[in-house]
């Protein structure tokens, strides 16, 4: 699966969960109609429903066909997802750290000959887009290279924690390459080091390299 940026949807909801927090929506109250709304977050009509959606499945909205959309609850558990999206980059990163190495040595152990293939098709993508200069490409490359392993790793929990954990991995990106690819080129090598190793079966190289790329994003 894919890492991608979160949709307007989501943006929606989670600004909408702050106004609640900050009272700007209180309790009991009717939210503004749906295109005050659009003209509040900028969005269309689609984004908005769907955010409205997500919020009364957890609990937070109460919709009343022909009333309104009412505010029920400030009762919000947040998912490790948004947790993680709040954090400082370097909790995010530790996060990663403790999982790569874990991770990759199962993957080396208990992939498949098709997650083996993506693996391989992320690790292409990522060296040509490197030499391309094509930047938020590579990154997403990168990130999805590093996914495909955990998909390969044979334990469903820590494959999850691992994939929202790389949602966030973006941001550093961005800020520390400036939309440059010249690091991603350099670290092509390494990669192809990791992927070598899990297609061999040797959990504790692929371990041993896949910390050595994460202490490289520090």
């Amino acid at each position: 699966m894919q890492i991608q940026r979160k949709t307007l949807a989501q943006e929606v909801a989670e600004r909408l969960i702050e106004g609640i927090l900050n009272n700007e929506y209180p309790v009991g109250e009717k939210l503004p109609i749906e295109p005050e709304l659009m003209k509040i977050y900028g969005v269309g009509r689609s984004s908005i429903r769907e955010a409205i959606k997500i919020l009364s499945i957890k609990g937070v909205l109460s919709v009343q066909q022909g009333v309104g959309t009412f505010v029920v609850s400030k009762n919000i558990q947040e998912s490790l997802d948004t947790q993680m999206s709040k954090a400082e980059i370097e909790e995010v990163l530790e996060v990663r750290s403790l999982l790569d190495s874990k991770i990759a040595a199962k993957a080396a152990i208990n992939h498949t000959e098709k997650e083996l293939e993506t693996i391989k098709s992320y690790l292409d993508l990522r060296g040509q887009l490197a030499e391309e200069n094509k930047a938020q490409e590579c990154y997403l490359a990168d990130i999805n290279f590093h996914v495909s392993i955990a998909e390969a790793c044979g334990n469903a929990l820590l494959k999850e924690i691992y994939k929202i954990a790389s949602k966030n991995i973006l941001r550093t990106f961005e800020i520390n390459h400036n939309n440059n690819t010249a690091s991603f080129k350099i670290s092509q090598k390494i990669h192809t080091e990791l992927y070598n190793s899990i297609e061999n079966k040797d959990p504790e190289k692929a371990a041993q390299i896949a910390q050595r790329i994460v202490e490289r994003m520090y």
